[in-house]
């Protein structure tokens, strides 16, 4: 295992080399006070690890490790940190990505030993490139490879949003000036870049575990995150209703499949403003779509179908005053069931008087007054 050591303080970098030198398995092929000099050193050479003080002049050690992870992905990085709790509480460090000093022999083996059964596993890894997993977005947010979940353990949940936004904004460049105003507009500039690097950081040290599905690429402008091998079901659910099928007999089992990957909302249980465009937009899509499905199940005589989509309707979002009012007109389709379009009428003027402070449209009073006087009882 190559290292390079890199600390501005000689003589703490002169007890690190000795340290290793005791350790079998690691060669040190640079030891650097200029941290310059230490990262061209690690981009000139085949460099598996690299043991970085956070507190060096001229560049932060976090931001350091940020460039040095934007062109070595599977660079390994352990920070040395003099015990100190800003450090520790502001870049919330792992037990194997920190080491405290004074560095002792045991702790450094320790953290040797953890790295290389990392490098151990990564056969394993590159076969899981290969594979393709299905991320959900819509209700509860998901990574599954073939049936099996793969759970995520996001150190802070910044860290979890940031991961979230990127993957909202895949493709696209997002500016690191966009991001601190995002997660951290309250820090002073140097502390708030700070912690953009040690998030993108954690980011990238959590989503190791399933290979290289979420690249994160740095540009002068920002970050970019690619997908690889990797579907999502809020992309199958809008490419399938932008496709513009006509519901038909031959096609009213493939709507119903594909709407039944709509369940619940973008992001849902998430209260991200920036989240709430999408999410407005891929309901509208849903609603309008489940409509022209009640209504063809009406027309078609499968009133069951009808009944269990409008409820379905009525009960996720319940100012669609549309839906309500096709389910009263099932119901009235059905002998003896007065009750329920009674019932969906006194609803919908009920949620919107306390949710919007308004009476039903006019055509559904109209058609609603007319039933009734049809239908004394």
């Amino acid at each position: 295992m190559k290292a390079v050591l890199i600390d501005d303080e000689s003589l703490a970098l002169n007890y690190l080399e000795h340290q290793l030198l005791t350790i079998d398995g690691v060669e040190i092929i640079g030891k650097f006070t200029d941290p310059i000099r230490g990262k061209e050193a690690i981009e000139k050479n085949d460099v598996d690890l690299v043991f970085l003080d956070i507190h060096i002049p001229e560049i932060n050690g976090i931001e350091l490790a940020e460039k040095l992870l934007e062109r070595q992905p599977n660079l390994h990085i352990v920070f040395v940190t003099a015990y100190d709790n800003f450090a520790i509480q502001a870049f919330e460090l792992n037990a194997l990505d920190y080491i405290l000093k004074p560095v002792l022999r045991e702790r450094i083996l320790k953290t040797i030993n953890r790295i290389k059964h990392r490098m151990e596993v990564k056969f394993v890894t590159s076969v899981q490139e290969r594979t393709t997993l299905e991320m959900n977005l819509l209700q509860q947010v998901s990574i599954f490879q073939g049936q099996q979940p793969i759970p995520l353990q996001w150190r802070t949940t910044k860290v979890q949003q940031l991961f979230l936004y990127l993957v909202h904004y895949r493709g696209k460049i997002v500016s690191k000036s966009e991001l601190i105003e995002l997660l951290w507009r309250e820090y002073e500039p140097k502390k708030a870049y700070a912690q953009l690097y040690t998030s993108i950081y954690h980011v990238r040290k959590t989503l190791e575990s399933i290979g290289n599905h979420f690249l994160i690429r740095n540009t002068t402008e920002g970050y970019v995150m690619t997908l690889e091998n990797v579907t999502l079901d809020v992309d199958r659910f809008d490419d399938f209703i932008q496709s513009g099928l006509n519901i038909t007999h031959k096609s009213i089992e493939v709507f119903e499949q594909e709407m039944s990957l709509f369940k619940g909302d973008y992001l849902e249980g998430y209260d991200y403003l920036w989240a709430e465009g999408e999410r407005q937009r891929l309901q509208l899509l849903w609603v309008g779509t489940s409509l022209k499905m009640l209504s063809w199940y009406h027309a078609n005589n499968d009133l069951e179908k009808a009944i269990i989509l409008g409820l379905d309707i009525c009960n996720r979002y319940p100012l669609v005053e549309e839906a309500y009012f096709l389910l009263m007109k099932l119901y009235a389709d059905i002998t003896n069931n007065h009750a329920s379009v009674h019932y969906q009428y006194r609803r919908l003027k009920t949620v919107l008087m306390e949710e919007l402070n308004v009476e039903p449209s006019p055509a559904i009073i109209e058609w609603y007054m007319n039933w009734k006087n049809k239908n004394k009882e």
